[in-house]
């Protein structure tokens, strides 16, 4: 495979200022010739001298040298830090606040006398916006409605809300635990409550709030597995103790001091909580066991391979059982009519190293797939998707099903460490068609200057949107720099 393949457009088809197409003397791109950290490949980059394997163009040497970025402004940082994710969480804590105060105040009864409905209610929008049949709806549905007609602003929006709906669902979560502490004062004060629904509803708040501390930021980035089980665990029991909950209070009859069952189908919680428990259910009828092919093409990489095709811009679920520590990837597929797709799995992890050093032959997977940030590139005529090292796996089907789509994937031996089925999938389908540059930072010797780079590629495109797959640095770095530049763009997100 090529080491990289440039954006190549005739004149007569578009006209471009890229230093990426230009071949004009480097002295014209202002780029020192020398102070390379490795003499040897300065000399050998510049007078490319005979016997090298590299033959970069001055537009290629204007970028080989990484240069730290310029300072960027608070502003532009403040935009970053305050996403959609934050603004979502936002809204929801917000409105819950202010119908909590009221409610406490007791200057709104309804809230005061219907606590559960606000419980479950923030419970049940909670886990809608994490039910992969929903999230793969509402992702078809504005796709296909709003495909590259309305204003880009509208259709950046639409991909922004899209990729940030984990904002909902942490805000209402968040809520749903302020209203579970409410509603366990107002049963403590209140007369004739039964001992055990007051020990239930202890019980469930402790639960949820559990599940919630086990998916807070810092434990999710950095004792991923510990978030993976607990979570999941509390997030179990929770449910339980929340029906037991339910049916406890909702059937007390404080006058009479006696249960009736016959209450609960008239009272909301009950039907919050069925349709909440029909949501969280779902996703785990479509769990199987499905046969799976791993080649090992370097130490550091898997590629699990599956039969059938799929769409592009989707994530699956695997785990090694029926029930625990499901992990995301990617999905390459050359479409839904393909006989297969992969997916790659980077050692990062207990979980991946075991795929690593004892492959199985079988994996359990959820049927459905979940829908990413890729699944919304349907919105835009033509873009950019830039990925690092096993960031490709979310990036490459994309560019493979869309041919208004540009890959620019970085990393080091690419070729070597992921093996000949993705090289090959990236030369049959984007090399060949003039559609991917291929950083190998091991064979140039040094890391790009990224967003001058896509910045480049981006204009010389004719983009409308950058969809980023990186590590957190690199991921920061790209975000910053381009929106900076005023280039719309979307970057990682380690919240599925």
């Amino acid at each position: 495979m090529a080491i990289t393949s440039l954006v190549s457009q005739s004149n007569a088809q578009r006209k471009s200022d890229s230093m990426l197409h230009n071949q004009q003397p480097l002295a014209a791109y202002n780029v020192p010739v020398a102070g390379y950290s490795d003499p040897a490949l300065e000399k050998r980059l510049v007078a490319d001298e005979p016997g090298s394997n590299l033959s970069l163009s001055p537009a290629e040497l204007a970028l080989i040298r990484y240069s730290p970025s310029k300072r960027i402004s608070s502003l532009v940082k403040f935009r970053l830090w305050f996403n959609a994710y934050k603004r979502l969480w936002t809204v929801c804590i917000l409105l819950n606040l202010v119908v909590l105060v009221c409610a406490a105040t007791d200057t709104w009864t309804y809230p005061r006398q219907y606590t559960g409905a606000f419980i479950l209610g923030n419970l049940l929008v909670a886990v809608l916006v994490r039910t992969e049949l929903f999230t793969r709806a509402l992702y078809t549905s504005l796709a296909v409605l709003f495909a590259q007609w309305p204003p880009l602003w509208f259709r950046l929006g639409i991909s922004s809300t899209l990729q940030h709906l984990g904002g909902i669902h942490s805000g209402c979560s968040t809520a749903a635990v302020a209203w579970l502490i409410f509603k366990a004062v107002l049963l403590f004060n209140a007369d004739g409550i039964h001992a055990a629904t007051l020990a239930f509803g202890i019980i469930t708040t402790v639960c949820i709030g559990a599940a919630l501390v086990f998916a807070l930021p810092w434990v999710r980035n950095n004792h991923h597995n510990v978030f993976e089980r607990n979570h999941r665990l509390f997030g179990w029991f929770g449910l339980i103790f929340t029906w037991v909950f339910v049916v406890l209070e909702d059937s007390w009859d404080v006058v009479r001091q006696n249960y009736y069952p016959s209450h609960l189908i008239h009272q909301q919680d009950f039907w919050f909580c069925l349709f909440m428990t029909a949501f969280i259910i779902m996703p785990w009828v479509t769990v199987r066991r499905v046969p799976v092919e791993i080649t090992i093409p370097s130490p550091k990489v898997a590629i699990i391979k599956f039969k059938r095709g799929m769409q592009q811009g989707l994530l699956a679920r695997i785990s090694l059982g029926p029930l625990w520590e499901y992990h995301a990837f990617g999905i390459i597929s050359e479409g839904p009519d393909a006989n297969e797709h992969y997916l790659i799995a980077g050692v990062q992890g207990d979980f991946t190293r075991g795929l690593v050093d004892n492959p199985p032959t079988h994996v359990w997977t959820r049927e459905l797939k979940f829908p990413a940030i890729g699944y919304t590139s349907r919105l835009y005529r033509r873009g950019i998707r830039v990925c690092t090292g096993t960031g490709l796996g979310a990036s490459l089907s994309t560019c493979i099903q869309n041919d208004g789509w540009y890959l620019i994937w970085m990393g080091s031996d690419q070729e070597k460490t992921f093996g000949p089925v993705v090289a090959g999938l990236i030369d049959k389908h984007l090399v060949r068609k003039n559609r991917a540059t291929l950083w190998d930072s091991k064979a140039r010797g040094t890391r790009p200057d990224s967003v001058r780079l896509v910045t480049e590629v981006f204009h010389a495109w004719g983009a409308e949107v950058v969809m980023i797959t990186s590590n957190a640095k690199g991921n920061k770095e790209l975000m910053e720099g381009l929106t900076d530049a005023g280039i719309p763009c979307f970057g990682t997100l380690w919240d599925f």
